[in-house]
């Protein structure tokens, strides 16, 4: 029996000694999209997405166009976001009706920026209780006082925070365990996506449609002539008229 053993241990230390083999076990990280579960992102450095941040607080964040961020418990076209990776972990959030980006200034307050800029750089991290997260990348409460020493981790951040009005909460004013600071990437629903759709459909041809027309009728009507076709008649007639009065 004792002749046996080394044929059989054989492939039990070739399979762990082989490199490049893949390791599974309790201690691989899991992987995961905006809304699932895990513990790793795979959007991170990859194209925008498309989501709607709700709150815990059952609020909807929305960025407007006149600078002003809040929540919405309605279903509003302000709500929907396009979230871009800059780094590993660090994201954008950019409203896609509105223009503008989320920014937190030194004062902790939430604004709807015109133009990118560092304090619109935010820290996304993912929470035990499957919402994330996301703080300022530039400003934190850092210790202060006479004979404080800086220690790593002493700095608290500034997340994104909308209480239960609706309202932004001041970033030094959060923690990451307050349900305010909690958010849940939603992917976009039907009437989201029609939104979207007439957004890109409607705003190149509103101007060419109005002018079109007008242009059209003054290259038709011909000098000196008073006789003007009926607006609902076609073209093709307008121009029958001009050569049988020529004739």
């Amino acid at each position: 029996m004792n002749l046996l053993w080394p044929p059989l241990l054989w492939p039990l230390l070739l399979g762990l000694l082989e490199p490049g083999r893949p390791t599974t076990g309790p201690g691989a990280r899991l992987r995961r999209d905006a809304g699932g579960r895990g513990g790793v992102y795979e959007h991170l450095g990859g194209a925008p997405r498309r989501r709607k941040l709700y709150c815990a607080t059952k609020y909807h964040l929305q960025l407007h166009p006149s600078g002003r961020v809040n929540g919405s418990l309605e279903n509003s076209a302000y709500s929907i976001l396009e979230i871009t990776a800059v780094e590993v972990g660090v994201v954008a959030i950019k409203g896609l009706f509105s223009g503008r980006y989320l920014a937190m200034n030194k004062r902790g307050r939430l604004y709807a920026s015109e133009h990118y800029n560092a304090e619109c750089e935010f820290l996304e991290r993912i929470h035990e209780l499957g919402y994330n997260t996301y703080a300022s990348r530039l400003y934190r409460t850092g210790p202060s006082g006479p004979g404080m020493q800086w220690q790593p981790g002493a700095q608290r951040p500034w997340y994104v925070s909308v209480n239960g009005k609706g309202r932004p909460r001041r970033g030094f004013k959060t923690r990451r365990t307050q349900k305010s600071s909690l958010f849940l990437p939603r992917v976009l629903g039907h009437k989201d996506h029609e939104m979207v759709r007439l957004l890109q459909s409607s705003q190149p041809r509103a101007p060419r449609d109005s002018a079109q027309p007008q242009r059209r009728r003054k290259k038709q009507s011909p000098e000196g002539h008073r006789t003007v076709a009926p607006a609902s008649a076609p073209a093709t007639l307008g121009t029958q008229l001009v050569t049988g009065g020529r004739a």
